[in-house]
């Protein structure tokens, strides 16, 4: 489906130079990271990353050692400014879809909220039937 993005999660020890290594595999390969979380959990780090070559660097970051999952999420465009969240998680949640996770990164007119629900297609179509806008996963290559 066009709209399904897929996003690395790359496993790590949370220490000083590991995002550092995890940039430059990625560098090395002429890789962008579109966008990225870390979070932290027991001494290992997840990051979470969109980038230009998914498949590419799942492979060259699995050939290295790291621990490497591919996860589904969608990108909506949403209103810079107060409110703009909230219209997002109220169409999900009257479709009864939960967010289980989501970063979002601020891109004037709009920003954009990338999103791991429990029901991706569903998701899809409640926030298009609600008017949301979707990143195609073409937009990020």
């Amino acid at each position: 489906m066009k709209y399904i993005i897929k996003q690395l999660s790359i496993f790590a020890e949370n220490k000083p130079g590991r995002l550092a290594a995890i940039a430059e595999v990625l560098e090395s390969e002429d890789i962008n990271i579109l966008a990225f979380s870390i979070a932290e959990a027991s001494g290992f780090g997840v990051v979470r990353a969109l980038v230009s070559d998914p498949e590419k660097a799942h492979q060259r970051l699995t050939d290295l050692g790291y621990v490497v999952s591919s996860t589904d999420v969608i990108g909506v465009r949403m209103r810079d400014e107060p409110g703009g969240l909230k219209d997002i998680a109220k169409i999900l949640g009257d479709a009864d879809i939960n967010i289980e996770y989501a970063y979002a990164y601020s891109g004037r007119p709009a920003a954009i909220l990338i999103l791991r629900v429990d029901q991706v297609e569903d998701a899809i179509k409640a926030l298009l039937d609600g008017g949301g806008q979707l990143l195609e996963r073409s937009e990020l290559d």
